[in-house]
């Protein structure tokens, strides 16, 4: 396309965000368990079991301390980054220190090295013994909830992790291809960083939620269930369930048909209790499944039931995410090849005017040809007194459009949010807090429907304005249709109920805690910030949209003035002109045909991309 002069800079930066999408786009994963349900032990069996040993440290106990995700960035190094729980005690989200790398420890991994791996992995289980006061301001330590406080020792001091959050860098096969595995630690943990179950669990595209066979649902399995992972969308079809530790039913004095009936009744009764489909119970022994693949024992690896749930992963995860991309691609192709479609109708059609231009004057004498330039000349000035009234109303759209950022920017936020962020720095009971936040949901909903219907309102002025074009000067311009900005209403709706569980009668003590309540009003902030950001991206490219083809139109309806008055200049000059130019013409309506034809080839190939099969899905999750 630039080669043929059709990229302009607003269809460059669609297709930049498109290509971007497709290389960066994560599908983040969040395995989420109370503590020695194996959920470690479980990723070691899915992702790192070529390595022949464990990567994530998988011990009796508590083994991840902090939330920890695995990914893969192509820029960095693979490397085990560790931000220090201090951290805590400052004003930042995470979010926030995500941005400052020097804050974070540094470990370089030798992927090669199996050993430095885990060692160095093994990090992320390290804790710190503190006082109980230390524990009180990060969060660990609530004097009214002391069924929840951590043991005090004999010296009166407590456990606490000593890293806030972990990020692993590695190129494993499906981590290069946009798979984010999320790696929680257990209720207390996971309740005492709102930003992880505010932003990141909500935010994960499936949820794997580890039970043990042998126990089923436990209190503490149910709450983090319905405090942290039930959703509202109907079905809960993002959410597994992983009854694990199924090796624990192999009793040699049972049956093997006892067994599995045993475990199938196991399987019925957890999905029921969490009102879930029984297809989205997958019974696994994540350390039998493990040994199989070291040793390559087949029979073992088939009982432990980790095929079947590899390949659910495969079908309903990274299945998914083909299909959010294919969709993607398609959408943005399309609109590419309909507006270059517009643009080289234009250039058709101008080669007509020229045709018929010039083939008028044939047999004509010299006057009659200076006559015609004088009509385009005057056609041209015509034009270009018109293209001032055009840059004049893209003023006042551009002026509409500033306005509807405004009201969906950082400032217009930290108004809205001034109030609760006050309120939750104060101590004691804050008993109208739930208010609050409802306020503070229905002011940014209001903000967002205000933005549709301006950008509505900017819409009906471009249509009248294209309209006008279309009809004055033979132009194709259509205006793209206004970003729908209930989606993001929808997402405004989900960060209201994660943030729910956290305004009930159950956490107000919690909430007493200023502490507390600033870290969770912080998290929320940026969860908004970024739901508004989102929506203002859409609508700043749908507007670059609508003004790219008003540029591309009318310059190439210029260009095509200066073409025309070259051609009658050349045929002034020569009596061979007229004849020389009407072949040129002739000659570009054949290439543009084939230019129209190559770009059809080009934009079907992009959209009609072999699918990638389950198979090839599942070689990669087995580490192949």
């Amino acid at each position: 396309m630039s080669s043929h002069d059709l990229m302009d800079a607003a269809m460059q930066e669609r297709l930049l965000r498109l290509e971007n999408q497709v290389r960066t786009d994560k599908m983040m994963v969040a395995f989420v368990a109370e503590f020695s349900r194996g959920k470690s032990e479980l990723i070691n069996a899915i992702f790192f079991a070529d390595y022949g040993r464990r990567i994530m440290p998988a011990s009796a106990g508590r083994t991840t301390m902090c939330p920890t995700e695995l990914g893969y960035d192509a820029a960095l190094p693979p490397s085990l980054r560790l931000l220090p729980i201090e951290t805590r005690l400052q004003s930042q989200g995470l979010a926030e220190w995500r941005l400052k790398r020097d804050r974070w420890i540094d470990i370089p991994l030798d992927i090669g090295d199996a050993e430095q791996v885990a060692k160095s992995i093994e990090k992320v289980a390290q804790v710190r013994h503190v006082s109980v006061e230390e524990a009180r301001s990060l969060g660990f330590w609530h004097d009214e909830l002391p069924d929840q406080n951590p043991v005090v020792d004999v010296q009166g001091r407590v456990e606490v992790p000593m890293w806030r959050h972990a990020l692993i860098n590695m190129p494993h096969p499906l981590l290069k291809q946009g798979l984010v595995i999320l790696d929680t630690p257990g209720l207390n943990a996971v309740g005492a960083e709102p930003e992880l179950t505010v932003s990141l669990i909500p935010q994960a595209h499936a949820v794997v939620f580890i039970l043990g066979a042998d126990t089923g649902v436990t209190r503490s399995d149910l709450t983090i269930w319905r405090e942290h992972l039930i959703s509202s969308d109907a079905g809960n079809e993002a959410r597994l369930i992983v009854l694990n530790k199924i090796d624990t039913l192999w009793d040699t004095l049972s049956s093997p048909g006892q067994v599995q009936d045993q475990l199938e009744r196991q399987c019925r009764t957890s999905g029921a209790m969490l009102r879930v489909h029984p297809d989205q119970v997958v019974p696994v022994s994540a350390q039998k499944g493990l040994v199989a693949k070291i040793t390559a024992d087949e029979a073992l690896l088939r009982a432990s039931g980790l095929p079947l749930l590899e390949d659910v992963l495969a079908k309903n995860i990274m299945g998914r995410r083909q299909a959010i991309l294919r969709a993607a691609i398609t959408d943005g192709v399309a609109a590419l090849r309909a507006e270059t479609g517009r643009v080289i109708n234009i250039r058709r059609r101008d080669l007509d005017d020229q045709m018929l231009e010039l083939c008028s004057l044939r047999g004509k004498n010299a006057s009659v040809i200076d006559s015609m330039r004088h009509r385009i000349e005057q056609e041209q000035r015509e034009f270009e007194m018109s293209s001032a009234k055009i840059h004049a109303l893209r003023g006042v759209h551009l002026k509409l459009l500033r306005d509807v950022f405004h009201a969906l920017g950082a400032t217009a936020l930290k108004v809205h949010m001034a109030e609760l962020a006050e309120s939750s720095q104060q101590k004691g009971l804050k008993l109208g807090i739930r208010k609050q936040y409802a306020v503070v949901f229905e002011r940014i909903r209001t903000a967002l429907n205000a933005a549709q219907l301006s950008a509505t309102e900017i819409q009906a002025m471009l249509e009248g304005t294209f309209r006008q074009l279309n009809a004055e000067f033979g132009f194709s311009l259509q205006v793209p249709a206004v970003p729908q900005l209930g989606n993001f209403a929808l997402d405004l709706v989900r960060i209201e109920q994660s943030q729910s569980q956290y305004l009930s009668v159950e956490n107000v003590l919690k909430l007493a805690q200023p502490e507390f309540a600033s870290r969770l009003t912080r998290a929320l902030s940026m969860r908004l910030r970024a739901v508004l950001e989102s929506a203002t991206n859409d609508l700043d490219l749908w507007s670059k949209s609508a003004t790219a083809q008003l540029d591309a139109q009318l310059g190439e309806r210029k260009r095509s003035f200066v073409r025309r008055i070259e051609a009658v200049d050349r045929i002034q000059q020569a009596a061979g002109g007229l004849i020389e130019r009407i072949t040129e013409i002739e000659g570009s309506e054949k290439a543009l045909t084939q230019l129209d034809k190559r770009l059809h080839t080009l934009t079907a190939q992009l959209m009609a991309l072999p699918q990638i099969s389950q198979t090839e899905t599942l070689t990669l999750l087995q580490g192949a």
